[in-house]
């Protein structure tokens, strides 16, 4: 950072020699006012210079701060805007090989899918907003959490996010992924090849019409929000027990009950149905005994009917994104890594 033109003030008035007669003089005006009448007087200020410094030499050096002041300044913000569109490239590329990563692994294992959104799901169920503690931090990676009777099942999803993680970890240049972020990030691929399933059923089975359709009607957009919430960091204990409901045993008023907790509805209730255990349609026939749920279920049942599948894929990136952040402080310069230097000296000229 350069120096500010105020600091450059003291060094520069030592330059100007004492008073002497054959200086420049300016004159200025002071008005006083007496009893209503105004008088004004000349005031004859001396401004000295030395033969062969002028006052356009001093002018020109202030000028010369100056503009070293605003090039300084200039340069930092844009090396500063450099720099962060470099960590976003970074964030970016890392995403991708990981979105890379998960779907090669969900590709093998596609049994899973029901079990690894429903691990999501309960990562960040446990968040509490009376004390503003839980959420989705990886802490069902933990013995003790996931052999509890609400996560019973999902053991083996846990498994396949272990492996990819070391491939992940083995590949990545900013340090291990965390669990809380791999997690989320696995139920979004999951999320994700069970739309593109759906397009691909809709043309008949054919896979490549299947992704045309998927592409031009899908809501791959939507999850703009989701990716930015990228840098959850990891809890370092089991959460507290007794703040997920066991899905498959619960009513649908402990259902409501626990989304009101965390300020969602019923609405939000409904679109969430494919995460509440690995048989969506029994879930969504329990849903649908409720009078608040049931509108929604249906909405979102008559939607997946269509094309485009709009109202129920937006709804849904829209709600798992906001539970996969619930009271975490994310992290936005995780997984960057410091720009390569290139050393001058061996630069062929």
């Amino acid at each position: 950072m350069g120096a500010s033109f105020l600091s450059t003030v003291p060094f520069m008035l030592p330059i100007v020699p004492p008073p002497s007669r054959s200086a420049f003089s300016t004159v200025a005006t002071r008005c006083s006012a007496h009893a209503g009448a105004i008088r004004c007087h000349k005031i004859e200020t001396q401004i000295t210079v030395e033969a062969g410094f002028g006052r356009r030499d001093i002018l020109k050096c202030i000028g010369a701060t100056i503009g070293m002041e605003i090039i300084s300044s200039s340069g930092s913000v844009e090396m500063a805007r450099a720099a962060d569109l470099i960590q976003r490239r970074q964030r970016s590329e890392f995403i991708s090989n990981i979105k890379e990563t998960l779907q090669t692994a969900l590709k093998g294992n596609p049994d899973l899918i029901p079990s690894l959104l429903t691990l999501a799901l309960n990562d960040a169920m446990t968040y509490d907003k009376a004390t503003k503690s839980g959420g989705p931090n990886g802490s069902i990676r933990f013995s003790s959490e996931i052999s509890r009777p609400e996560n019973k099942g999902l053991s083996a999803a846990m498994n396949l996010l272990e492996e990819a993680k070391k491939d992940i970890d083995s590949y990545s240049k900013g340090g291990p992924i965390s669990f809380a972020d791999l997690i989320q990030y696995a139920a979004q691929s999951a999320v994700k090849t069970t739309f593109l399933a759906s397009a691909i059923r809709k043309c008949g089975g054919n896979e490549e019409k299947g992704r045309l359709l998927y592409t031009a009607y899908g809501s791959n957009g939507q999850w703009g929000l989701f990716e930015k919430q990228f840098g959850r960091t990891d809890a370092q204990e089991p959460d507290p027990e007794g703040r997920v409901p066991q899905w498959e045993k619960a009513t649908v008023q402990e259902m409501k009950d626990k989304f009101s907790a965390i300020g969602l509805g019923p609405r939000q209730l409904a679109v969430m149905s494919a995460f509440l255990g690995p048989d969506q349609a029994a879930t969504e026939a329990l849903l649908a005994t409720d009078k608040d749920v049931s509108p929604w279920v249906q909405k979102y049942q008559r939607s997946r009917e269509t094309v485009s599948q709009t109202d129920y894929e937006v709804d849904l990136i829209t709600t798992f994104t906001k539970l996969s952040s619930l009271g975490q402080q994310i992290n936005y310069e995780a997984y960057t890594y410091p720009a390569q230097k290139i050393e001058l000296s061996k630069l062929k000229l």
